[in-house]
């Protein structure tokens, strides 16, 4: 058992006035099983606070790619700040970390109720998102000229480690800069996050397809339907749409290797025995089977997947055209339309709940930490732990023998 150390800009000496704060030595345990493994300190509001309201500065940025929510996170950012702390000066900077370097020519934009007015209805954010670095030193150049105190950081892994490089940076150069984490991924793959906001609504989007794919399959003499799903390293999405959906005949992840041929022999069965079939896959399954090149890589330093979707299509098509058997291919690829929806009701719930709890760790002087949340309990992460603790579907878990339970395929395809 370790308690984690959440990393702090000093010692906390002005009183909140806030009821039902939480206190510092409060623990949440990261298993609530055998071991409890890592201790975390709580979130939620604290007795003391680190910054003085009326003098604070604080910013928002949103970075890497577009989920469920983020509006929503950046409205009650400022929500909390302005209204339930007193704080007037925030900043929203522009297109993600290239808006922190001032040579990007797009300067920030100061929030104001109107300026957040409806737009949580909005997909997207406001703030607009980029992929890729920044120079740290010129960004905490940057926010040091404009007095920034505190800096919200909404994005990913990738965006989590750039957060990190900026808390690091600032401490070494002495200035009180707290540094606080929203983690966003529609992939809902973060470590010591058993939720991440956007993911509800992007499986009930995907359902949506998957609804229409099973229309086109069984309306169709030999109708196959292909519905690839976000998810480079986790499948969770494609999990949790299939056993929403109870539609889906076969669905591939990440995380459980299959034999092309395997799953070629077990859709001709269905297609013998039913003449339609509705298959989901994540986008980041089957990659074995595919020629990636490790040299090809985004503006995040992702490694740039192969098409399985495509592949899947042409490797269908061929199989059953060899056969002699006819078929009608459906595909559909929804990425973009999944990740661009508004919050659905539990998602906007769950963006103002982490958004509160970020704006009570930075008031309070936290910095270099990530919310987290463990057992509907909100909690501090130091932004260094997530390096290594990725979340992915356990082949062994009740979220895949559930998709087994309801796509009745084999397990595994070999």
């Amino acid at each position: 058992m370790e308690t984690m150390v959440t990393p702090s800009l000093g010692d906390s000496r002005i009183r909140s006035g806030l009821r039902h704060t939480v206190s510092d030595d409060s623990r949440i345990p990261e298993h609530i099983e055998g071991d409890p493994g890592m201790l975390f300190e709580a979130a939620g509001p604290r007795d003391l606070l680190y910054f003085n309201p009326k003098e604070t500065v604080a910013a928002i940025v949103t970075c890497g790619g577009l989920c469920p929510g983020l509006n929503n996170v950046i409205r009650s950012l400022f929500f909390e700040l302005y209204y339930g702390y007193g704080v007037t000066e925030v900043f929203g900077f522009r297109g993600g970390y290239g808006g922190l370097d001032p040579a990007c020519g797009i300067p920030p934009v100061k929030i104001t109720p109107g300026y957040v007015d409806g737009i949580h209805r909005q997909g997207g954010t406001i703030l607009g998102t980029s992929r890729g670095p920044v120079d740290i030193a010129r960004a905490v150049d940057h926010l040091i000229e404009r007095g920034i105190n505190i800096l919200f950081t909404v994005g990913g892994d990738g965006t989590q480690r750039g957060a990190n490089d900026i808390y690091q940076e600032a401490r070494k150069r002495g200035h009180p800069l707290s540094v606080v984490g929203v983690p966003k991924t529609i992939d809902n793959d973060v470590g010591f996050v058993s939720r991440t906001f956007g993911f509800v609504t992007a499986v009930e989007e995907a359902v949506r397809v998957l609804d229409c794919a099973h229309t086109e399959a069984r309306s169709t003499p030999g109708g196959i339907a292909l519905v690839k799903l976000m998810g480079r390293h986790a499948g969770f999405i494609t999990a949790g749409a299939t056993v929403a959906s109870q539609d889906v005949n076969f669905a591939l992840i990440p995380e459980v290797p299959f034999s092309l041929e395997a799953f070629l022999s077990s859709l001709e069965k269905r297609m013998r025995y039913k003449s339609h079939a509705v298959i989901a896959v994540a986008e980041g399954a089957g990659q074995e089977l595919l020629e990636a090149d490790a040299s090809k890589r985004d503006a995040s330093g992702n490694l740039k997947l192969g098409d399985i979707g495509h592949y899947l299509r042409g490797e269908i098509e061929r199989h059953f055209k060899e056969k002699d058997i006819p078929v009608v291919m459906r595909y559909f690829d929804p990425s973009y339309q999944v990740r661009s929806r508004p919050a659905n009701c539990q998602d906007s719930l769950l963006c103002d709940l982490f958004a509160r709890n970020a704006v009570h760790a930075a008031m309070a002087g936290k910095t270099g930490v990530v919310i987290g949340l463990l057992h509907e309990r909100f909690i501090h992460v130091p932004i260094e732990l997530l390096k290594g603790h990725e979340k992915r579907v356990d082949p062994n878990s009740g979220w895949w023998r559930s998709v087994l339970a309801t796509t009745g395929q084999p397990d595994p395809f070999v």
